[in-house]
């Protein structure tokens, strides 16, 4: 079966889209978008997106599955890389620049901005155990630098769900972090039985901080959307950030802002075509 994609990228974090609106289930496995994300033996990509009919009221339905397989909730870039997908296989009969998309983790809200951004309604996130998952401390309170132990050091964090879960702690220099090293051993500790994104924070200021990120499913990659938002959130819980902050990441940066009015997260960014191709 010959099958038509467009490879998009948020920031370097890239994905291939795929046109499933006629299907209401993604036409491949999760075993084949692993072997097409494959740098060496296939397209590569960080994951492969479906957009497929809409359910409950919304636009479209988001799937997706990571470079390993498996499959997350949400992905904070890649739903700016399916709207930007959305919009050019809409044409010139698109009536709207905003759509409502069913995903695993809820109904996001990405709209495309003037100037060829997408800004995306996150929605609110989640901060108690229970939410995110992890068993760290009570079920239902936050955790909010909290000691977990990694090869017998103490490291204090501070986890958020955006509907994915994630692990943030804040570091004196991002670049110092062995990522390829610790990633594993935070995405797979007991503490989090779902797994977790992992990211590692430095502070420059309250508007301002640098990220580095292991995502659950793919590993290092140059940008997470997901992280950026969860990682702007446990900036404001500990009380290092302001409540808009830019947060660079190694594929550039990303604008993040936790409403202190609706208590939603909305991130702007880019989403950008690379090529499209036929597999």
């Amino acid at each position: 079966m010959a099958i038509n994609f467009t490879k998009y990228h948020g920031l370097g974090n890239d994905f291939i889209l795929i046109d499933n609106r006629q299907h209401p289930l993604p036409i491949i496995t999760s075993d084949q978008a692993a072997q097409l994300c494959d740098r060496n033996f296939g397209i590569g990509a960080d994951g492969v997106i479906f957009v497929l009919p809409g359910q409950d009221g919304t636009d479209y339905t988001m799937r997706i599955f990571n470079s390993d397989g498996s499959e997350p909730e949400m992905c904070g870039n890649g739903i700016r890389c399916l709207a930007a997908f959305i919009a050019d296989l809409e044409g010139m009969e698109r009536q709207t620049d905003t759509y409502r998309i069913h995903t695993l983790a809820g109904v996001i809200t990405p709209q495309l901005m003037p100037d060829g951004q997408v800004r995306v309604d996150m929605g609110e996130p989640r901060l108690l155990a229970a939410e995110i998952p992890t068993n760290l401390g009570d079920k239902n309170d936050k955790v909010v630098e909290h000691p977990l132990q990694i090869d017998g050091k103490t490291w204090e964090v501070t986890c958020v769900s955006m509907g994915n879960p994630h692990c943030i702690t804040f570091v004196d220099d991002v670049a110092a972090i062995p990522l390829a090293d610790l990633g594993p051993k935070f995405e797979h500790h007991p503490a989090f039985p779902q797994r977790t994104n992992t990211e590692f924070i430095q502070i420059v200021d309250r508007d301002y901080m640098k990220m580095r990120v292991w995502e659950r499913g793919a590993g290092a990659t140059l940008a997470c959307g997901t992280g950026a938002c969860a990682s702007l959130v446990a900036a404001v819980l500990t009380g290092r950030s302001d409540r808009i902050a830019t947060v660079e990441l190694p594929g550039g940066n990303l604008l993040i802002e936790w409403s202190n009015i609706d208590q939603r997260v909305y991130m702007t960014g880019p989403a950008e075509r690379v090529f499209v191709g036929t597999v």
